[in-house]
């Protein structure tokens, strides 16, 4: 499928231009030590937005279904959740540094996929077997994916901010920084958001799980679980006012990294649907032809007094 003679990889890589030139103009700004202009940060990244939309839009097209089927997809569906929720999030609490450190997640994720042809030498067409709940399990889990990926750019915040509140830097980046309370309230959030994602995504997967167990494999099993279980258990102990602060920053930081690390853990441990031989295809082909024609000549010969010899092969008058 293409689009203005574009196919979807050409659209993936205007997008992610939009996302590195967001973060180009983003650096710019800090060296010349300006604050960052929301309108062209918002304009840039909804471009990019927009544009990588209509490239994984394309892609489920072409895969008959939601384009998370290999490693390649997998990192553009997660940058594509995490500039989504910015544009949520950074328009309702104002952060105008979030949006240069999202481009910068955003471009490394978008370009280092689009680098990799190896990714994205194997496209799996419905990969999911055509079961809507499991493709959607799997996208609602690739989207919590993504508010973690922005939990781990506000806590990376929370870390500079905290350094620079100790060393009393106060300008260049460090005077663009949201408060620490602010940044605080925002995790706060984004984990609570990225816990109930991901518990609802396994809880259907889980559904489809206990009728095959056998259609999940032990490793993927194993990282999704405990994947869940650390960021539950972080979240517990920070609403119990155990895990605060700097510990709390580091760890978000922590998980993401182990959550992107283990990506491509789970896309390996993939069932993937055997393709049908071409003799086989053939054959099928050419017996649903016979059938249809063998059909059509019995009901020609009820009614016209002509059909096929026999031997099914050649048609002829009846009584010649």
């Amino acid at each position: 499928m293409t689009f203005l003679g574009l196919g979807d990889r050409a659209w993936l890589w205007l997008a992610s231009s939009c996302y590195l030139i967001g973060f180009i103009l983003g650096t710019a700004a800090l060296l010349r030590d300006r604050r960052q202009s929301r309108l062209a940060i918002y304009g840039i990244m909804g471009v990019g937005f927009v544009l990588q939309t209509l490239g994984l839009y394309m892609r489920g097209h072409s895969v008959k279904g939601c384009p998370i089927g290999n490693t390649f997809e997998i990192f553009q569906f997660t940058a594509w959740s995490a500039i989504a929720l910015y544009l949520v999030v950074g328009a309702t609490f104002r952060l105008s540094l979030l949006g240069f450190f999202t481009s910068c997640l955003s471009a490394v994720l978008t370009l280092v996929s689009l680098a990799n042809p190896v990714w994205d030498a194997t496209r799996h067409t419905a990969a999911f077997g055509g079961n809507a709940w499991v493709a959607f399990h799997a996208a609602l889990a690739l989207f919590s994916y993504g508010v973690f990926a922005l939990l781990a750019l506000t806590s990376g915040m929370y870390l500079l901010q905290t350094y620079s509140l100790k060393q009393k830097h106060l300008r260049g980046l460090f005077s663009f920084l949201p408060s620490i309370i602010e940044l605080d309230q925002i995790s706060v959030r984004l984990l609570v958001a990225g816990v109930v994602l991901m518990t609802w995504s396994l809880g259907l997967g889980s559904i489809h799980w206990v009728q095959d167990f056998a259609s999940v494999d032990p490793p993927k099993l194993l990282v999704t679980a405990g994947i869940w279980f650390a960021y539950t258990a972080t979240m517990i102990l920070r609403l119990s006012g155990r895990l605060v602060s700097q510990r709390l920053a580091w760890v978000c930081v922590a998980l993401f990294a182990a959550a992107l690390i283990s990506l491509p853990v789970v896309n390996a441990s993939r069932h993937s649907v055997p393709p049908v031989a071409p003799a086989t295809v053939s054959n099928l082909d050419v017996s649903w032809k016979r059938d249809a024609l063998v059909a059509f000549s019995m009901a020609a010969r009820d009614a016209f007094g002509c059909g096929l010899s026999p031997a099914g092969e050649y048609p002829r008058l009846a009584g010649i």
